[in-house]
């Protein structure tokens, strides 16, 4: 077989380097052997170009399956040099372009633009993506009438749907044009029409007036507007390990082909950053946090993340957390970047066995916007022996279209679980009867409101008042993002115009008291409002597992009615409540770990509810959840409390080990313009703690808070103080 090697993506020394790796131990000779298995048995079966069906169901599948194995069919063609994977590919192509003018367009169900393969055109640019790649590994094999037909019948036809008929949304700012100009660019150099990559590179408007930069739409402009500096992607994790595929991909593919772009410095490496911080946003079991609309089953053995990491490695540097990337994924980017990973990760195996540990990402404040200046996502994390804990706060903008109304809202991880839990979207993932596997109502009418999240609600309304254009023009307000100190770890910011009328201001910390056998998560939540009106406060926590005591009295309700009727609380059954004086204590368990939960406000009075989803859910979409609601009455409110990690449960062998904790109180002291004070009390102890609540705050500004006869005073953000009882 000697012919030039036409492959967009690979070129004949680097095809030569791929077949040495053929049947080695090595990353890549096992990721070639994995997907030999997978091709194989899926080449066994019959051709099937299916027609139209619902969304999730057998035919959308089939044709997605028919996209990925074309994929590594092509490239597993020129490695190992079999004529069955050339054959496999030009043939189901061919049938594709028997069929696809003879489909109609699909019934649209929803916003989306349907074509003529899937319900909406965004699988059908991941189709035409991955289908032209396949075809410029084997289009030499084929004859010019083969060629041919394939061109006229499937893939022009796809390129003037995508160009012309949706021009609108091909140059749209979001993960659906990301894909469909990487689909449309990358098809154009398969089949010889260079024009389509510049339309993909700089937008159709600069195209057509023949100017070769950036437009307001194109893959610059996407790559310049959807990353921040600092790589974070404002639609979340969830989307953002989707949206690196094509990135990626497109991105070697300019490389090689417009090496005039320098791609990989485009925009001070946003390509780099964007790798490096979905990365970091990641828990430390690998799942990324549900931030927006999310599930809890992404995590970075995704795809996307395999082919990303590999991308780095080659373009940006290996470090050893890239190497603990490639440990967990054990599997390389079929390509010459994941030969470099593979052969990186095989020398340090055999240089130094025993050190490649799991990768441990740094604590991290991620800005948001295109400039950096649209607020932050914050990542903290703390050691714990083995143990790593994860604190998330999202204090950035809104997320556009797939954005959840929950500005400084929280997670939190340790022990290998989330505790202070995320819902995530409402959809059921290709499960064809529940909608077709799309967005339900219930992702709207629940999920995105911030009743769903770990914030609190004022007056059982959504932040934004749920209006999407609204939020879109509001960020949060980073205040401090301190993570230098073995004791503390914390973070603070503003959202002064998420409700109309009320500034917010959430601030978090990670504690290590000398004996507390854990980091004890502090957090404080401030609330006034520009009027002198009473307003209710609801202060939620998503938690998981099964109440263990409380130290206060309530009622559980044997008639089951919704906590409200509007903005997520319609969904919400009031299971239980019971009014309290002074700190709430509510102490779960969840798998093998205790959490005691202590909390007040500073209106003093309140009362807890125990909530539960599943109200107003006729076809039982929802996931049945459930959450305890810290609720205060006031003009403003500073709600203080602590989640305390604690002791060890296993059935098994019928133990439980410190099943109460050691923290019995946590008290505000006062708070104000200039700080906020709280003190908690442990069995040995009274913790003191003073945090800054201004904004134009430093690391060197005096405070001073008097309350009655004393007077509290610190410099900078804030300070702790430790007292023996």
């Amino acid at each position: 077989m000697n012919y030039e090697i036409s492959a967009v993506l690979l070129n004949a020394d680097e095809v030569k380097a791929l077949q040495e790796e053929v049947g080695r131990d090595s990353l890549m000779g096992k990721t070639i052997a994995t997907m030999r298995k997978e091709i194989d048995a899926f080449m066994a079966l019959d051709y099937d170009v299916p027609g139209h069906g619902e969304a999730g169901g057998y035919e959308h599948n089939r044709h997605k399956q028919n996209y990925n194995f074309m994929n590594l069919a092509g490239r597993l063609f020129l490695i190992t040099k079999e004529e069955k994977y050339a054959l496999f590919v030009k043939e189901l192509l061919s049938l594709y372009a028997d069929k696809y003018l003879q489909f109609d367009f699909h019934v649209q169900k929803n916003t989306n633009p349907t074509g003529r393969l899937f319900h909406q055109i965004l699988n059908e640019h991941m189709w035409l993506m991955y289908a032209s790649l396949a075809y410029s590994c084997v289009e030499q094999e084929m004859s010019d009438v083969e060629r041919e037909h394939i061109v006229n019948n499937l893939f022009q036809p796809m390129l003037e749907m995508f160009t012309v008929k949706y021009a609108h949304d091909f140059d749209r700012i979001h993960n659906h044009g990301m894909w469909a100009v990487a689909a449309v660019g990358i098809c154009g150099l398969a089949i010889g029409k260079r024009e389509y990559l510049e339309m993909s590179v700089f937008g159709l408007d600069n195209y057509a007036a023949g100017k070769n930069e950036m437009g307001e739409g194109g893959f610059l402009a996407q790559i310049a507007q959807l990353f921040a500096p600092s790589g974070y992607y404002m639609e979340g994790p969830y989307y953002h390990r989707f949206a690196i595929r094509p990135l990626c991909v497109f991105a070697e593919v300019l490389h090689r082909h417009m090496p005039e772009l320098d791609i990989y410095n485009f925009k001070d490496k946003v390509i780099g950053n964007t790798v490096q911080a979905l990365l970091a946003t990641a828990y430390p079991n690998g799942e990324f946090p549900a931030l927006n609309d999310a599930s809890h089953t992404m995590g970075i053995t995704d795809m996307g993340v395999q082919v990303a990491v590999s991308l780095y490695s080659k373009h940006y540097g290996l470090d050893d957390n890239l190497l603990g990337m490639a440990k967990i994924q054990n599997q390389v980017w079929m390509h010459a970047c994941g030969l470099e990973l593979s052969r990186a990760f095989e020398k340090a195996q055999n240089e130094r066995p025993d050190d490649i540990g799991l990768p441990f990402f740094p604590s991290v404040e991620l800005n948001e916007g295109p400039e950096g200046h649209n607020g932050a996502q914050g990542f903290i994390r703390m050691q714990d022996g083995k143990d790593v804990f994860q604190l998330v706060m999202n204090y950035g903008q809104h997320g556009m279209g797939h954005g959840h109304f929950d500005t400084l809202g929280i997670t939190y991880f340790n022990r290998g679980q989330e505790v202070l839990r995320e819902y995530g979207f409402g959809r059921w993932v290709n499960v064809e009867p529940k909608f077709g596997g799309r967005y339900l109502d219930e992702n709207k009418s629940y999920a995105r409101q911030t009743i769903a999240h770990n914030a609190v609600a004022i007056d059982e309304k959504c932040q934004n008042n749920f209006d999407a254009d609204r939020a879109d023009t509001v960020h949060g307000l980073p205040h401090f993002f301190k993570v230098d100190d073995d004791k503390v770890n914390g973070m603070s910011a503003f959202a002064n115009d998420h409700y109309q009328g009320f500034d917010m201001q959430r601030s978090v910390f990670m504690l290590k008291l000398d004996e507390l056998e854990a980091p004890l998560l502090l957090d404080l939540y401030r609330l006034t409002a520009e009027d002198d009106k009473t307003h209710q406060f609801d202060y939620s926590h998503q938690y998981d597992g099964q109440i263990v005591r409380t130290n206060f009295e309530y009622q559980a309700n044997q008639e089951l009615d919704t906590l409200g009727e509007n903005f997520g609380y319609q969904h919400l059954w009031n299971v239980a409540s019971g009014e309290v004086k002074g700190s709430a204590l509510v102490s779960w368990l969840q798998n093998n770990t205790y959490y005691t939960w202590l909390g007040t406000s500073s209106n003093n009075d309140g009362e807890v509810i125990f909530t539960r989803t599943g109200a107003n859910d006729p076809s039982f979409n929802l996931r049945s959840e459930p959450a305890f609601i810290l609720r205060a009455k006031g003009q403003s409110s500073l709600f203080a409390s602590v989640l305390e990690t604690h002791g060890y449960f296993n059935e098994e062998f019928e133990q439980s080990v410190n099943a109460r904790g050691q923290v019995q109180d946590v008290r505000v002291v006062a708070h104000n313009e200039v700080g906020s004070v709280v003190e908690i009390e442990t069995q040995q102890s009274v913790v003191t703690f003073m945090v800054s609540n201004q904004l134009a705050a430093t690391d060197t500004t005096a405070h001073q808070v008097s309350v009655d006869d004393k007077t509290y005073q610190w410099n900078g953000f804030y300070s702790l103080e430790v007292q023996a009882k």
